[in-house]
């Protein structure tokens, strides 16, 4: 490859792409090159009614018909294979579709339940998207390098290995940013990926080709990943639901990128599902493979869905503190709106307790992994951008070559900003701690709060190259608490106005502020996301003479997502 040029690099690669979707039958539909902004529905005009019935249909929906025989595997994965490529044609979220092999799953699995009149595991006959970087053996790992486009993944990824057991089905593999440090989804090798419900906007980064995907409803359960917003910005941005798990909880063996062995910020792999039960679903599934037998980095925690985790089981109530701003960046219009919507509709729940969260040294936050993302200075992901002569993309130069924090640093620095990360996570469980309503037998505190609910970002999805402020994703990555995102409404310019009276607190804030123009934002999703502690080991205490579990925080919170949204109605408005 080394006497291609870049772009002769980008149109191998688009012209794979794009034979790959040639060979899906019947041919995916074309489409009309004066696209309107939002197109999320287009896809209602050109697929069958079957094939609309099934690709919006929920994921524990499709499990259900497809292990009873009511939809057979087959018919399922064309269906999706017909609307992810029509994502692509309206989005651009897509790298490679995989037709031969997974229709010649589908009727693997399709023979299998005809047989022996019983599924082969969980998600029997599931297609699952995956983003790219997420290694597939002998398909492409290029992590949005054009230089790395040859690369083949050696082997599946463990977390693949344990879907495909469940009997999953991978049909599509979806777009990455160059670096995959933007919360946008822009390469050289494909271009830029955008929103469905505003093709102005950005589908969000660093996994916005799943965000895309699924916010068309061409996947229904993707798999993504997380340093600093991966998940929960592409699932914000496309009205979807997203997990970013505690660190090593999901297996992360047999991914593709730089800084892979970095243990100062761990990367995580997680679900994006156009349900919560997907979520359920994706993590159950993973954690029941006891995933740290196979890589013991993985803590040995199963997924405890058995008894419930919420306080209200044991006739307390669920305390949720509200995170309105964290002081640095305040959030546009639209997300306060519905934060306050979301918020008295809670208070009217008798087993939610509401309170204020106040910030903690955000500031502190944002210094700290903005410098120990990267701790060689950035090398290797400069070596790999200028390998092929590719250009550096807006994003990838915010985040690198104008972050004042990006040096290389000495083991003694990063010995001293890894001190600094502890530090920080101390200070940050002391100010939780301290939302306690009393002590235990041993004098640990109880009855914190349970949960901070808090805005996914400083605005709806950004116009495009314009995602520059990671505060209210990247915040939680530092102190590797589980986030949970929910979709909750759409912006609505007739209702959203601008605040024109605002005084910002400082250049970012002002960049923010001036970012938010009503029109410009209209139709797209805001969501919220819930945030829970770090996972504890399991311990047992006396209690009420009793001894008992701690909770899995991380349960916890998708539990108490599924008590919010039932109680309160969530989404308040239909996304597809």
């Amino acid at each position: 490859m080394a006497e291609w040029s870049w772009r002769e690099v980008a149109k191998a690669a688009q012209d794979f792409r794009d034979d790959s979707i040639k060979r899906v039958e019947p041919p995916v539909p074309n489409i009309s090159s004066n696209l309107p902004r939002n197109v999320a529905n287009i896809p209602r005009d050109l697929l069958t009614q079957d094939e609309l019935l099934i690709t919006e249909t929920s994921p524990e929906g499709l499990v259900e018909s497809l292990a009873s025989g009511k939809l057979n595997s087959t018919t399922v994965v064309n269906a999706f294979l017909r609307r992810a490529g029509l994502a692509q044609k309206l989005t651009n979220c897509i790298t490679e579709l995989l037709p031969d092999e997974a229709l010649s799953r589908a009727k693997y699995l399709d023979d299998y339940l005809n047989e022996h009149k019983c599924p082969v595991g969980p998600l029997h006959g599931l297609p699952i998207s995956v983003k790219e970087h997420i290694g597939m053996e002998g398909k492409g790992l290029n992590a949005g390098f054009v230089s790395w486009w040859s690369h083949k993944g050696a082997d599946d990824a463990n977390v693949l290995k344990i879907l495909w057991r469940a009997g999953c089905v991978f049909y599509a593999r979806t777009t990455e940013p160059q670096t995959l440090m933007h919360l946008e989804t822009s390469n050289n090798l494909y271009g830029v990926t955008v929103n469905p419900f505003n093709r102005d906007l950005t589908s969000g980064g660093s996994s916005g080709g799943e965000g895309a995907l699924l916010g068309l409803r061409g996947s229904c359960l993707g798999v993504g990943s997380d340093i600093g917003g991966s998940i929960r910005s592409p699932a914000a941005n496309c009205g979807l639901y997203g997990l970013r798990p505690s660190s090593y909880r999901v297996p992360t063996d047999g991914w593709s990128g730089t800084m892979l062995s970095e243990e100062h910020i761990v990367a995580v792999i997680g679900p994006l599902s156009t349900s919560l039960e997907g979520i359920k679903i994706f993590m159950k599934t993973v954690l029941s493979a006891k995933p740290w037998l196979t890589e013991p980095s993985c803590v040995t925690l199963p997924w405890r869905d058995q008894n419930s985790q919420l306080p209200i089981a044991h006739g307390k109530k669920l305390r949720i503190a509200v995170l309105w701003s964290d002081a640095i960046v305040k959030p546009h219009p639209p997300i306060m709106r519905v934060l306050n919507e979301v918020v008295a509709k809670l208070q009217s729940i008798p087993d939610v307790e509401i309170l204020t969260w106040q910030p903690y040294k955000h500031d502190e936050a944002w210094e700290i992994i903005s410098t120990i993302y990267f701790a060689d200075g950035a090398q290797e992901e400069i070596d790999a951008i200028e390998a092929s002569g590719e250009p550096w993309l807006p994003l990838s130069k915010f985040i690198i070559k104008e972050n004042h924090n990006v040096k290389r640093l000495s083991i003694e620095e990063v010995w001293y900003w890894t001190s600094r990360r502890e530090q920080y996570r101390r200070a940050y469980a002391k100010v939780w701690n301290e939302t306690a309503t009393g002590t235990g037998p041993n004098g640990e505190p109880e009855g914190m709060v349970d949960m901070i609910l808090a805005p996914v970002g400083p605005g709806a999805a950004p116009p495009l190259d314009q995602s520059k402020y990671w505060g209210y994703t990247s915040q939680w990555n530092l102190l590797d608490y589980p986030a949970l995102v929910f979709p909750v409404s759409k912006v609505d310019p007739a209702v959203d106005k601008r605040d024109v009276g605002y005084a910002p607190m400082n250049e970012q804030d002002a960049f923010n502020h001036q970012l938010y123009e009503p029109e410009k934002y209209r139709d797209a999703p805001i969501s919220l996301q819930l945030i829970g502690r770090r996972y504890e080991d399991e311990k047992v205490s006396e209690h009420d003479s009793r001894v008992r579990a701690t909770a899995d925080r991380m349960l916890q919170v998708v539990e108490a997502m599924d008590f919010i949204k039932n109680n309160i109605g969530l989404p308040f408005v239909n996304f597809v």
